[in-house]
């Protein structure tokens, strides 16, 4: 097939828009940023769609009190449906769905908390859905089940884990006791949550299921026994993320990152379990 050719360029394909989209709301890979970068940079017309994205997206973070028209809502909701249903849109679909969500939402000069989320979500959830900001949002959620026990064979495993992969029992070395038990998803994955209580204070750790989520780009390193340990804030709350397994963890709540990256790097009697 010939591409079309402007003065702006060639028009970008699925993989164009995709890796535009993903850029603009930080769910790329770091260690493929430099080369997207590179290729948008060369081309005037990606160059202008980043700028325009990147806009759209910095429009869903403005809340006003006025009230979203029942249309716009209807429009959002819809969508949102459509991808919970299974649909699977091309990132050229995304792209110019995203761009119409945003005109909309800039015409009515209001914006409501739930439609700037919704919006954020449908965007950035980029081709293969589940991402570390997914399973953080659901590390936020509340409880749904009581605390799972201690393994008995154990005293640093809880009786849970995600494919074989156990929850720490923090209680005896760290005083962090286990709360409370979600299961759920994060994009097309099953992912579990065990909560943490102590002393007035709650932390979340997440696991999900199948092989490693891309990892988040713009976060803090930390290597720790030869694990990349990845810092980011999530909803204005610390969170730490790491590759367990050859599965992703997210560890989420009311600590300190010092903490936090004790807590996630913790040895079970001295042997590295990652």
């Amino acid at each position: 097939m010939n591409e079309t050719v402007t003065e702006l360029g060639p028009h970008p394909d699925d993989r164009d828009l995709a890796d535009l989209c993903a850029l603009a709301d930080g769910t790329l890979p770091v260690e493929r940023r430099a080369e997207v970068e590179a290729r948008i940079a060369a081309s005037p017309r990606l160059t202008a769609m980043l700028e325009r994205q990147r806009r759209a997206l910095a429009a869903t973070a403005i809340v006003a009190d006025e009230p979203v028209p029942a249309t716009l809502s209807a429009t959002v909701e819809a969508a949102v449906a459509r991808t919970r249903d299974g649909a699977r849109p091309t990132a050229r679909t995304r792209w110019w769905q995203g761009r119409r969500l945003a005109w909309r939402l800039s015409a009515a000069g209001a914006f409501a908390a739930v439609v700037a989320l919704t919006l954020v979500l449908t965007l950035g959830s980029g081709p293969a859905g589940p991402s570390v900001a997914g399973a953080a949002r659901l590390a936020l959620e509340p409880a749904l089940g009581p605390a799972p026990g201690a393994l008995a064979t154990s005293p640093t495993e809880l009786l849970a884990d995600v494919q074989g992969l156990s929850f720490p029992d923090y209680a005896r070395a760290f005083g962090w006791q286990a709360s409370g038990l979600r299961h759920g998803r994060v994009g097309d994955r099953s992912a579990t949550v065990v909560y943490y209580s102590k002393a007035g204070r709650h932390i979340a750790y997440a696991i999900v299921a199948g092989a490693a989520l891309p990892q988040p780009s713009g976060a803090v390193v930390t290597v720790i026994g030869g694990v990349r340990f990845q810092t980011v804030s999530f909803d204005g709350r610390s969170a730490v993320t790491w590759r367990r397994l050859g599965h992703t963890c997210v560890l989420i709540g009311g600590a300190p990152r010092a903490e936090l990256l004790s807590l996630a790097s913790w040895r079970d009697g001295g042997t590295l379990d990652y």
